[in-house]
């Protein structure tokens, strides 16, 4: 409290602290016996005083630092002399793998849940919804509208990645974390509550743009914080392992978003679901924001950073410090692109076009996704896996190539109503896009030192969010439209060959040194 009201008073807390001088929490030296005493016999006995008490001072320090280097306490905890005793570090805390895997996790599953549900709505309701007297004349025309409120979130997450990758980098990641995951969730439970166009008229869907906008800046400082936790609490020799985590939560959202709807669309008619249905899934994720946030609060904070602060090893401006990592920024957001346009070509844009174009039923399609997502998952662990046994690059060359093969033959795939060839479209296309996904969570993180890492990463991420996924169901729907559906292919292979084409480029990170 004390230190509290002098901060308060602008006195930093610095002001305060005693220093170290390396030696281990609790081995502090005392201070000395001799205190300083004014002598009455004048200057020449005070000088006198003051060098015998100086000299008393160094002997008992001496002393002190030999019984210490022979007591079999410090012998145990590793310190053999008084130099080790400077060099010991503080202990740093460290959550088990169970803690680590589930705070990591939690929240990127709410993050794709969130995202999954409103790609559902948006290819299946907010035309009707919020585009009323545009769905009337243009049902098709309605859908892209509602498609473009589906990018308002990737264009605000670039500013949410300045926001939180400077509080992370500064802060640290645990605050940052709880702060991106209540933004989230508040801005997606409003969203359930928001009247159509027929209660507001063009206010409405004003509201769902600044709603759509702070869920963008709450995911922006979300994947990256939790791809940190994962890392940073990792062994070095599976980094890539425990940066899967934050990564299976994509397909436990997509499953949960997907499930949710399958339900809701079983149980209620299409009228049902125009009028009140679809509000459901947005005001269910409240209760899994309940989850996270207590999951969140009981965390420790990374060991990575805990020892970057230690150091003195932070900065006060991330932002301006990664100005000077800017070749890497662009090499992991056009790494990352094609990850992001697979993502919402197979989510999203191909369920409007099953229903709509191959004469598939809402259950049908979500049904077929649903079972897709598990290639999704498994091929994000066999992604993982070897890259910690082989490296980053070769499994991202290796998934992007199979990306460019993909793209040759998802036109023909498309061509028909055909369950068995809509099935090998999504379970082959989740499968390439988890390969090139898993090993993103180690990857972006190492590209960067610890002082900028969450900036760099997310920023890495959240742009290539834009570039890839923003406008990813608008392009691929105005394509096809307009030039037939062999273009969807040549999309997907122009976005693997500019992946192929930075990967050139990309330095292995598998053995970097990650408290750097």
């Amino acid at each position: 409290l004390f230190c509290a009201a002098f901060c308060g008073a602008g006195i930093s807390p610095d002001a305060f602290r005693l220093p170290s001088y390396g030696f281990p929490p609790g081995l502090l030296p005392k201070p000395s016996v001799f205190p300083k005493q004014r002598s009455l016999a004048g200057p020449v006995i005070d000088h006198t005083c003051r060098a015998a008490n100086r000299q008393r001072g160094r002997k008992g320090k001496a002393k002190q630092m030999n019984n210490l280097a022979k007591s079999p306490a410090t012998a145990a905890a590793g310190v053999a002399s008084p130099a080790t005793v400077v060099a010991a570090k503080p202990q740093v805390k460290r959550d088990s793998t169970l803690e680590v895997m589930v705070a990591s996790m939690v929240g990127t599953a709410i993050e794709f849940y969130d995202n999954y549900c409103y790609s559902i709505a948006a290819a299946s309701y907010f035309g009707l919804i919020f585009f009323t007297d545009v769905a009337k004349s243009d049902p098709v025309l309605a859908t892209l509208l509602a498609f473009v409120t589906f990018a308002v979130s990737f264009l605000a997450r670039p500013f949410g990645s300045l926001l939180f990758g400077h509080f992370g980098d500064r802060l640290g990641r645990k605050k940052t974390l709880v702060a991106a995951l209540m933004l989230m969730g508040t801005a997606t439970f409003c969203v359930g509550l928001l009247p159509g166009y027929d209660v507001l008229g063009p206010a409405a869907v004003v509201l769902l743009c600044v709603c759509r906008a702070c869920q963008g800046l709450g995911l922006a400082g979300e994947w990256s914080g939790a791809a940190l936790v994962a890392t940073e609490n990792a062994p070095a020799d599976k980094r890539a392992l425990f940066g899967s985590f934050p990564n299976l939560g994509a397909p436990i959202g997509f499953f949960c978003a997907y499930g949710v709807n399958l339900l809701l669309d079983t149980l209620l008619p299409a009228d049902a679901m125009v009028a009140w249905g679809w509000r459901i899934p947005f005001l269910l994720s409240c209760l899994l924001v309940i989850v996270g946030l207590v999951v969140r609060m009981r965390m420790s904070e990374t060991p990575v950073y805990q020892k970057a602060a230690a150091e003195h090893r932070t900065t006060k401006t991330p932002l301006r410090d990664l100005a000077h990592h800017w070749r890497r920024l662009v090499l992991g957001t056009c790494t990352m692109s094609i990850t992001y346009t697979l993502f919402y070509v197979l989510g999203t844009w191909s369920l409007s076009y099953g229903v709509s174009t191959l004469g598939f039923s809402q259950q049908q399609y979500l049904g077929m996704q649903m079972i897709s997502v598990f290639f999704f998952a498994g091929f994000i662990l066999v992604g993982c896996l070897t890259a910690d046994k082989r490296g980053r690059k070769p499994v991202l060359v290796v998934g992007n190539v199979c990306t460019v093969l993909f793209a040759l033959v998802a036109p023909m795939l498309l061509a028909a109503h055909s369950v068995l060839s809509v099935m090998v479209f999504l379970c082959v296309g989740f499968a390439c896009m988890g390969a090139i996904f898993g090993p993103c969570g180690s990857y972006l993180p190492e590209l960067f030192p610890a002082k900028v890492r969450y900036s760099g990463a997310g920023l890495s991420y959240n742009l290539a969010a834009i570039t890839g996924g923003a406008f990813a169901p608008t392009i691929a729907s105005a394509l096809v439209m307009n030039f037939g559906i062999q273009t969807l292919g040549w999309y997907l292979g122009a976005m693997a060959v500019i992946a192929l084409v930075a990967l050139v480029f990309f330095r292995e990170s598998k053995d970097v040194d990650f408290e750097q």
